[in-house]
């Protein structure tokens, strides 16, 4: 009896350390949510991690915006790098080419996510092939819309395409300070919606070469018409960073449309007269751009499994629907259609949008190529360059950038 009481207690002891040393799987999240984001997550979203996962610890850390992609650098220069990270979108190929993340494309259940994931910010973990994280959270931008000013135009809802909002460019009125729509800057993000609507590219689709594509007949043809637009006086000069601005410019009713993200409208009240809905096609296209940020496993982590689990975790149901009230759109299919919108019914214009959103270009070599296109853009409606010399130049520069 003593020896069997000996080996039960062995046993028991075992199963304790056994226990315990699961408990002590502890990985760390480095995060930049706001602190209305981050509440949601630690109220809502961490403790049903934890209770569905008790062995795995997470220890969130909100680090500032700014300097974090240095902070990461340091971090992994000193083996002193979390075990995760949310990244900015634009900045994901940048870490992948340093070395410094993890591909995703071999681990468990990873068919399954890229199965479901929306294809547009799933494209944005992209690099030489492999995917280097997860999309987490993610937005747009769509058609927000002055109900007044679209009925001084003859409309009773937002016109479904480019062309019927086109046929009442006559009613525009830009001596007293009335346009049809606005196209808030030159930069890409502003520019980049309407040129793919328009039928434009920047690249092919595997993001390996500009020519052929950026200075094609119809990306040409495109910019050209967005400069015919503010020549016409269609659009006003705020496509060159004039007054009034897409935010002033669709409250004061100088604008019956402007193209902008979900923050118009979770900034303030609830604003029923500026109903939102998908960008006005072409030929059936109705593109705009992928924003948001994604989840990343950085190379060092001693944590590999958990660290997974915990990605795929902020994928599900019970992470991303209760960051919708924080905000966040879901970047998984599956989830989209279980947002309730009924508090909030400018979303559905956004989660419909999404379902055909473009990424950046996912390349270590971004930010430079990002200024070589809000060069050209600029130049073309500047009329420094025309639209083919301008995209002529740009192209040969960005081939050069990818083939780095």
């Amino acid at each position: 009896m003593k020896k069997l009481m000996a080996v039960l207690l062995a046993l028991t002891m075992l199963l304790t350390m056994a226990c315990s040393a699961l408990a002590e799987t502890e990985i760390t999240f480095w995060h930049t949510y706001s602190e209305g984001e981050e509440k949601t997550f630690l109220e809502q979203v961490l403790p049903a991690f934890e209770a569905a996962y008790p062995e795995i610890k997470v220890n969130p850390i909100r680090m500032p915006y700014e300097g974090l992609n240095q902070q990461i650098i340091t971090a992994v220069a000193g083996e002193t790098a979390p075990d995760l990270v949310r990244m900015d979108i634009t900045w994901v190929a940048q870490f992948a080419k340093l070395g410094a993340l993890l591909p995703i494309d071999e681990m468990e259940g990873a068919a399954e996510v890229l199965a479901d994931a929306l294809p547009g910010p799933m494209a944005t973990t992209v690099y030489q092939g492999k995917h280097y994280g997860v999309p987490m959270n993610t937005n747009t931008t769509t058609g927000v819309f002055n109900l007044e000013r679209l009925k001084e135009l003859g409309f009773d809802a937002p016109p479904a395409t480019l062309d019927e909002l086109l046929a009442a460019a006559d009613k525009a009125d830009p001596a007293n300070e009335k346009w049809l729509f606005a196209v808030q800057g030159s930069f890409n993000w502003a520019m980049l919606p309407f040129i793919w609507t328009l039928g434009g590219s920047i690249t092919d689709d595997d993001f390996t070469t500009a020519t052929g594509y950026l200075n094609s007949e119809a990306t040409v043809k495109a910019l050209e018409t967005v400069k015919a637009w503010m020549d016409e006086k269609i659009i006003s000069t705020s496509v060159l960073g004039e007054e009034p601005g897409t935010w002033g410019g669709i409250e004061a009713g100088n604008y019956a449309m402007v193209v902008e993200g979900p923050w118009f409208y979770s900034a303030g009240e609830a604003k029923p007269n500026f109903p939102s809905a998908p960008i006005p096609s072409v030929d059936g296209r109705s593109v705009s751009i992928v924003g948001g940020e994604d989840l990343v496993m950085l190379k060092g982590t001693k944590n590999q499994e958990a660290a997974w689990t915990f990605m795929k975790f902020m994928l599900s149901e019970e992470a991303q629907i209760p960051m919708v009230n924080a905000g966040m759109i879901p970047t998984m299919a599956s989830n989209l259609d279980k947002v309730d919108t009924s508090a909030s019914p400018w979303m559905d214009a956004y989660l419909e949008q999404l379902k055909t959103a473009a990424p950046r270009m996912p390349s270590a070599e971004w930010p430079s190529i990002e200024e070589v296109l809000n060069t050209a853009f600029e130049s073309a409606l500047r009329g420094v360059m025309s639209a083919q010399e301008a995209l002529d130049a740009a192209a040969a520069e960005i081939d050069a950038l990818l083939a780095k």
